[in-house]
């Protein structure tokens, strides 16, 4: 196998992009957006995410656009300090790092690597997928001529259309939480309220989360979540605005002038916290799935960046040994690691939104006993014995 066409363009995407591309291949990646992606929100550069970094060569520009944060902060829906976490809680393994850096940054340094031995297509993506015989895959495009594959990778996300023409429709495979969130960049103008490098966190009874954490000079990134299953159509923006301010309502803090800057924020997201699963193998002839296309643990789990680049490493190491066992083989080096982390802990979701306004004061006080001795030194050893992140 020689030549490869990965759908979608984002950190596993490209990370794959790279690794392919400079060992000779021939690479195309489509991505159905005009043009890279932003949006989301920080990610963390400890454990197995740094270290695919470092072998890519890439971590050290990395660690020139970290994002200045303190820790995360728990308030009320009158800013009240309620809890603190800061980033040297549980020697540096707390719940934010000191080495953080926006989605959008890490995203920009791959498909800058990537870029230099690979071909972009954005604004299209597939419209079928042929197996044909010999192995091949023949693929074509809404604005592009059919070409032909030795590897096709879906690598398009939770709403994967790769995996949706290979392997079926999604609600098969879709594992709701319960949970929505919108995420977006808010832009500071005279008189916004300044984050000092905290993230703030306001919870609100009915299972609402209120969000701001730094982001760029300037700009702060913004997440709301509340309890749902379904959302309007992405096709209908207007009701997806709605019903955030619909269920918003007198939430509180600074929650009125986050609603009115999402409806202009250029990169508005919102959907749905799921689980992606796909039993019976990740792959079918010599289509495969990466990343959340494959296995979404939802961003509950903390660990899809790392899951990404990891399974990225993982599927490269596998082709380029060559067989016929390569598909399977990257199959089996990241099944354990995606298994563990689809399974969140018991009470996840309850201490990342509490119900009522008396789990709220629980959840704060929880978060402040847990950094005192004896509890954070029985933490840092459970820490330091099975690591932060799956192995």
């Amino acid at each position: 196998m020689r030549s490869a066409l990965i759908v979608g363009a984002g950190i596993a995407g490209d990370t794959l992009a790279v690794l392919l591309g400079r060992a000779g291949w021939r690479v195309t990646v489509v991505e159905i957006a005009p043009r890279l992606r932003t949006g989301g929100q920080t990610v963390d550069l400890r454990g197995d995410s740094r270290e695919v970094l470092d072998r890519l060569g890439l971590l050290d520009e990395c660690l020139t656009r970290l994002v200045p944060q303190r820790g995360a902060a728990w308030i009320d829906e009158t800013g009240r300090l309620m809890a603190t976490m800061p980033v040297e809680a549980f020697d540096g393994q707390g719940y934010v790092s000191k080495e953080e850096l926006l989605r959008t940054d890490l995203a920009r340094v791959l498909h800058r690597a990537a870029a230099e031995h690979v071909t972009h297509w954005f604004g299209d993506t597939v419209d079928t997928l042929e197996p044909l015989p010999g192995g091949a895959v023949r693929a074509t495009f809404r604005h592009h001529e059919p070409a032909d594959y030795d590897l096709v990778v879906g690598a398009d996300g939770t709403h994967s259309r790769v995996r949706s023409l290979t392997f079926g429709p999604e609600e098969r495979y879709r594992r709701p939480l319960g949970f929505a969130h919108a995420w977006f960049t808010l832009t500071e103008q005279p008189g916004t309220p300044p984050l000092d490098g905290w993230f703030l966190i306001c919870n609100r009874p009915g299972r609402l989360l209120v969000a701001a954490r730094p982001g760029h000079p300037g700009r702060q990134e913004i997440g709301l979540s509340f309890p749902a299953t379904e959302l309007p159509s992405r096709r209908d923006p207007q009701a997806r605005f709605a019903l955030l301010e619909q269920v918003f309502a007198g939430a509180g803090w600074r929650t009125a002038e986050f609603l009115a800057a999402a409806r202009t924020a250029e990169d508005f997201a919102l959907d749905t916290y799921d689980q992606i699963v796909v039993e019976g193998g990740w792959h079918r002839g010599r289509t495969v799935l990466l990343g959340d296309s494959a296995w979404c643990a939802s961003p509950l789990s903390g660990l899809g960046t790392a899951l990404a680049l990891q399974g990225a490493e993982a599927l490269a190491t596998a082709v380029l040994a060559g067989g016929p066992g390569a598909l399977p083989d990257y199959e089996r080096a990241m099944r354990p690691r995606v298994d563990a982390a689809q399974k969140l802990f018991p009470g996840r979701l309850a201490i990342y939104a509490p119900n009522t306004g008396l789990g709220i004061r629980a959840m704060t006080a929880a978060m402040r006993a847990v950094q005192t001795p004896p509890v954070s030194l029985l933490l840092n050893r459970l820490v330091a014995t099975h690591g932060r992140e799956p192995s």
